[in-house]
C-alpha cells in the first residue's frame, strides 16, 4: 500500500462517523427497529453493532500495534445483535461510542510510522491480518452500514408511499 492510498484510506475512516449520522438524519424514530428488507438487521442494530464493532476494532488496532503478533479473535456478529438486544436498546449512546472508538483509533493515526502499518498477526477466522489489513476493512465498514441504513430508509419511503 502506497502512503498515498493510506492517507486516502485515513480519509474515509475519519468521515465515517458523519457518513452514517448524515444516512440517519431524516430516519423515521418510530421505525429503527423496523426491518423493511427481509433478512437484513434495523437501523437501530447496525448502529449498535457498530458500536460493538468499532470498540473491538479498536482493541485490534493497539493489539497490532502494541503485540508481538497477537491472536485477534473473532467473534459472532449475529450473537452480539440477539444477545444484547440490539433491537431493544436506544441508539444514542452507541452512536457515541461509535464516535469516541473512531476519534481515539484516528489518534493513533498521526503516530505510526510505516513498521507499525505493517505490524501483523493472526485473525482467528481469516489468518494473516496486518494494521493495513485492519485499515481497507474498517475505512469501508461504516460507509458500508451508512449505505444499508439508506437502503432501510428508501424501503420505508416506498412501504409508505404503497400504502398511502
Amino acid at each position: 500500500m502506497t502512503s498515498e492510498d493510506r492517507q486516502q484510506l485515513i480519509a474515509t475512516y475519519k468521515d465515517g462517523y458523519n457518513t452514517v449520522v448524515a444516512a440517519l438524519e431524516g430516519f423515521p424514530q418510530d421505525s429503527l427497529t423496523a426491518h423493511p428488507i427481509a433478512g437484513k438487521w434495523s437501523a437501530a442494530e447496525i448502529v449498535h453493532h457498530l458500536a460493538d464493532s468499532e470498540t473491538t476494532s479498536g482493541l485490534r488496532l493497539r493489539r497490532l500495534l502494541v503485540e508481538d503478533h497477537p491472536l485477534i479473535q473473532g467473534y459472532d456478529q449475529d450473537a452480539y445483535a440477539a444477545a444484547l438486544n440490539y433491537n431493544r436498546r436506544d441508539i444514542a449512546p452507541s452512536l457515541e461510542a461509535f464516535r469516541a472508538a473512531r476519534a481515539t483509533a484516528a489518534q493513533l493515526f498521526e503516530f505510526m510510522g510505516d513498521q507499525d502499518w505493517h505490524s501483523e498477526g493472526t485473525h482467528s477466522e481469516s489468518g494473516s491480518y496486518g494494521a493495513e489489513d485492519w485499515l481497507k476493512i474498517y475505512a469501508a465498514h461504516a460507509h458500508n452500514h451508512a449505505a444499508q441504513i439508506q437502503r432501510l430508509k428508501d424501503a420505508l419511503g416506498e412501504s409508505a408511499a404503497a400504502t398511502a
